[in-house]
């Protein structure tokens, strides 16, 4: 099959950045499928583990990355149950195995959905990981419940990434909460109230900015940008017993001891988690999944694609982790092979 990798961590700009290689078809193991895979779409994820994983060094065997796919099920492993030959799926992976970026991939059932039957397959690819990543935070981390949260305050700190443009959909339309966004461009702006917003501030000042829109506290904050450049001011924001919960992960120490005096609970989001620990819930993510392809199905959430790059080639590959790079992408990027 052919496959999109590198073998060594370059500037995107570089020639060997991303290469085309030939490799063989993997086999699925007894719980695995076999997809052959029709698009992708990248993430913030791709371009760091491309950075990092393989810095001065040079691989023997390219390392492909990706982790959010469509496809069809093309071969299934003999204790295989929820799917069959010939479904149509959606995922995002597993980052302790080879990702998505090739012709054919092998995943665990237990962490994929069924395709939502209204969306094109570029559409559908952009949606797996960050719709898992939103709900995991916001009913797993947070155990969030429309019962009763209904009408509480959400503050999401980069409403217009990929993962925040779901997860304003999330929380105003499945939690039914009030939901503040940020967003410092006239055109990242309009894209989270478009998602559902109520409330879109600028980032900087953000303090000043959440209160002048009504807000002295927030009963929850979601960080998807970087939680230590935020952490005073969400110290600030957040509403005693709150809670904050972050993608981000830190370079330096998160100084939890700020919220004692708020008794404020505070939460990591790695949606890998899951299938890199095997833990005793994994198919809760294939559940996930279902239940997501339903409300897009159902045209209570709508996709984040932004646009389509046509070709499994190296070219848009470069061209998607570039503008993932510049940091100014909204909603999603898919390549359609």
């Amino acid at each position: 099959m052919k496959a999109i990798g590198f073998k060594t961590s370059l500037k995107i700009e570089e020639q060997e950045s991303f290469i085309e290689f030939e490799t063989s078809k993997p086999t699925p193991g007894a719980q695995d499928l076999l997809v052959k895979i029709s698009a992708v779409s990248v993430n913030p994820v791709d371009f760091k583990i491309r950075q990092s994983a393989a810095k001065d060094t040079v691989l023997e065997t390219p390392k492909i990355i990706g982790w959010d796919a469509v496809g069809i099920v093309e071969a299934v492993g003999e204790n295989v149950k929820l799917f069959k030959v010939g479904d149509e799926v959606y995922y995002a992976g597993d980052l302790t195995k080879q990702g998505s970026n090739a012709e054919y991939q092998i995943i665990d059932e237990r962490i994929v959905g069924r395709k939502p039957k209204s969306l094109s397959i570029e559409a559908a690819a952009a949606i797996p990981l960050t719709a898992l990543t939103a709900w995991e935070i916001l009913f797993d981390r947070i155990r969030i419940s429309a019962e009763k949260d209904k009408g509480k305050s959400v503050l999401i700190i980069g409403g217009a990434g990929g993962v925040g443009s779901i997860a304003i959909q999330l929380a105003k339309k499945v939690a039914g909460l009030t939901v503040i966004a940020t967003a410092s461009r006239p055109e990242t702006v309009a894209w989270c109230k478009e998602q559902g917003a109520d409330f879109v501030v600028d980032h900087k000042n953000l303090v000043e900015n959440v209160r002048q829109s009504g807000f002295e506290y927030v009963d929850f904050i979601l960080d998807f940008v970087d939680i230590n450049s935020y952490w005073d001011s969400v110290v600030e924001l957040i509403k005693p017993q709150g809670h904050i919960a972050s993608i981000t992960g830190s370079a330096e120490p998160v100084i939890l001891n700020k919220l004692k005096s708020k008794s404020v609970s505070f939460s990591w989001e790695l949606m890998y988690t899951r299938s890199m620990y095997q833990t005793d819930d994994i198919q809760e993510q294939h559940v996930i999944l279902n239940k997501v392809a339903d409300l897009l199905d159902q045209g209570i959430l709508k996709h984040t694609l932004k646009e389509t790059l046509n070709g499994f080639i190296v070219e848009n590959f470069k061209k998607a982790h570039q503008q993932l790079e510049s940091g100014t992408t909204i909603g999603k990027i898919a390549i359609k092979f």
